[in-house]
């Protein structure tokens, strides 16, 4: 196994597209590191360029000690897992195992080590003798991941492999490649867009946005510390609820003042909010960290959002709340206890030791 170093690489098509900008990230040795982001920023071409698929326009990668940019994608000793699976559909699961051995000139003892070792821990042991034809989406997903492992690479690259499985194949197939992580204590790179993915097979996660590296960090950092305002509403399901108002000071106390509320800031958040010294500013909360007054009598008044429900979501141990203050919409996540109508209105507490401050400007972490 070995890191995988980016030094300042950039992707630019012709028409000066730049799909890839000036990305720098240092994957150590036996890291499971997640490119994450919409569609369009980048995390694939940057997977593809670190395979050796796309040439770089500028910049170096390193796989081990070893410079790769003028080296091909066969000697580059990585394995890449396809979202299409591109298994061969006329070769028993077997073949497909074994083929790209074969072109190697493995011994055939060793292939048969290695296709059976790969299926042992995949768990298809019973499909060798199938064609892909006769396999479900997972199956076909092994087989492919199976195919990557028998090469026994350096680095594992996945590009977004579970986009064409159901909801519940995608649950047991995150889990199995996390599994699979650690029984290799192997090096990989794996490109999603979706969050929740990211958010629970990462050790690291980079969040990506037009070709550009927005934050690197663990997921709870993410979650809890996010760089800035894109950061905080891409990571977390609902996503971070965003207020944009002014920061004012009245008779001493500093607010927050949506234009419908006002939240009263002390401490620490109002020490920065007041030195920062720009008075517009985005107010981030979780919807989880938003309760229902009437749960929390002893709460303070000053840290009171007015709202009209639209719409109530039932999830079954939760509900979500879709609320309006008649200048913003937001989202709270609430237990099943609260008892709530659409268009009735609803006194909302926040947990303001939760709460995040944007600048609105350049959109960076204030506090």
């Amino acid at each position: 196994m070995a890191r995988v170093v980016l030094d300042n690489i950039s992707k630019v098509y012709p028409g000066e597209v730049h799909a890839v900008r000036n990305v720098s990230l240092e994957i150590e040795d036996q890291e499971f590191v997640v490119l994450v982001g919409p569609s369009g920023c980048g995390k694939s071409t940057t997977l593809r360029m670190i395979a050796g698929l796309e040439e770089i326009t500028s910049g170096s990668i390193y796989i081990g000690d070893r410079p790769v940019n003028d080296v091909p994608p066969k000697d580059r000793d990585i394995a890449m897992v396809f979202q299409n699976y591109a298994l061969y559909p006329h070769m028993s699961v077997y073949k497909n195992l074994a083929f790209g051995l074969k072109l190697r000139r493995y011994p055939k003892a060793e292939i048969e080590r290695r296709v059976q070792t790969a299926a042992q821990i995949l768990g298809i042991q019973d499909l060798l003798d199938r064609k892909p034809k006769a396999l479900s989406g997972g199956q076909r997903q092994r087989v492919a991941v199976g195919r990557a492992i028998v090469r026994q690479p350096k680095a594992f690259l996945f590009d977004e492999p579970l986009s064409n499985l159901d909801a519940k194949m995608r649950v047991q197939m995150r889990t199995e490649i996390s599994k699979l992580h650690t029984h290799l204590a192997s090096t990989m790179i794996y490109v999603t867009h979706d969050q929740v993915e990211a958010m629970t097979m990462g050790d690291r996660i980079v969040v990506m946005r037009d070709g550009s590296i927005q934050q690197v960090a663990d997921p709870l950092t993410l979650y809890h510390n996010p760089a800035n305002l894109f950061v905080a509403g891409f990571i977390g399901s609902p996503p971070m609820n965003f207020f944009r108002g002014r920061i004012v000071s009245d008779r001493g106390r500093l607010f927050f003042d949506e234009g419908t509320f006002r939240l009263r800031l002390d401490g620490e958040q109002a020490r920065m909010l007041k030195a920062h010294g720009k008075p517009d500013v985005y107010f981030g909360i979780r919807p989880e960290d938003l309760e229902d007054r009437l749960y929390l009598p002893d709460a303070d008044p000053m840290l009171t959002i007015p709202a009209i429900v639209e719409v109530i979501e039932p999830m079954g141990s939760e509900i979500y709340l879709y609320l309006s203050t008649g200048l913003h919409s937001f989202v709270a996540r609430v237990g099943v206890q609260v008892m709530t109508r659409v268009n009735e209105k609803l006194d909302m507490i926040v947990d303001l030791t939760k709460a995040h401050f944007f600048d609105a400007e350049t959109e960076r972490q204030i506090v």
